[in-house]
C-alpha cells in the first residue's frame, strides 16, 4: 500500500499523523489480514487520535467516490480497507458525538443496519449524556437524532436532569423527560415535569 497513491489529500492528511497513530493504524490493519484480534489497545488512545483518524477516513472516504479510483480496482480496495481499518478504530474507542456522526452517516449511506445496530449499542454503552445530547443537537439526520433519543431516554433520570442546567442541552433533555414520562411512564420524569419551573425555562 503507498499512500501517495491514494490522493494528494489523503497523502496530506496521512503525513499530518503522529507516529503513534500511523503504528495504531498499521498494526490494525495487520491484524485484520491475519484475522486476529486487533492490537489497538496496545497503544494508547486520545482525543487527538480520535481527531486524525476522523480526519483520516473523511480524506479516505472522499477520495474513494473519485472516478480515478473507482476505475482502478486494486487502488479502490486498498482505499477501502484502510477506510475501515480507520472507522474500526473509531468504532472501538470514540465517545466523540462528532465521530458517532460520521461513522452513523456512513452506515446509513451503504445500508448496513447490521453496522447502524452496533454503533446505537456502541452509543448506549460507552457515551456520556452530555455527548449523546450534542450528537441530536448537531445531527439534521432524523433516523440519528431518533436513536439518540432513544439512548437519553433509557438513561437515569437523575442524568437527564443535569442537562437542564445548560441552556443549550435545556430543550433536548425536557424532550426525554416527556419521553420518559408519557412512554415509559416513569414517575421519577412525571414529577420533575411537574414540579419545574418551565416559565422561566421558556423565557430563557
Amino acid at each position: 500500500m503507498t499512500i501517495k497513491n491514494f490522493g494528494a489529500r489523503v497523502e496530506s492528511v496521512w503525513e499530518g499523523l503522529r507516529p503513534m497513530t500511523k503504528k495504531m493504524l498499521v498494526g490494525a490493519m495487520q491484524s485484520n489480514a491475519e484475522k486476529s484480534p486487533a492490537p489497538v489497545q496496545k497503544f494508547s488512545y486520545d482525543t487527538h487520535a480520535d481527531w486524525e483518524l476522523s480526519r483520516l477516513l473523511s480524506a479516505l472516504d472522499e477520495q474513494s467516490g473519485t472516478p480515478d479510483v473507482a476505475g482502478n480496482l486494486e487502488k479502490s480496495n486498498e482505499i477501502k480497507q484502510l477506510a475501515e481499518t480507520c472507522a474500526d478504530v473509531l468504532r472501538s474507542k470514540t465517545e466523540s458525538a462528532e465521530v458517532f456522526i460520521q461513522l452513523m452517516n456512513r452506515a446509513l449511506k451503504k445500508a448496513d443496519y447490521n453496522m447502524i445496530d452496533k454503533l446505537g449499542d456502541i452509543l448506549a454503552a460507552r457515551f456520556s449524556v452530555g455527548e449523546i445530547a450534542e450528537i441530536v443537537r448537531q445531527t439534521k439526520v432524523p433516523h440519528i437524532c431518533a436513536i439518540a433519543f432513544e439512548t437519553l431516554a433509557m438513561k437515569p433520570v437523575k442524568s437527564i436532569m443535569s442537562l437542564l442546567e445548560d441552556p443549550i442541552y435545556a430543550e433536548i433533555a425536557r424532550t426525554t423527560l416527556e419521553q420518559q414520562a408519557y412512554d415509559f411512564e416513569i414517575e421519577e420524569a412525571q414529577r420533575i415535569l411537574e414540579e419545574f419551573d418551565w416559565d422561566d425555562f421558556d423565557e430563557d
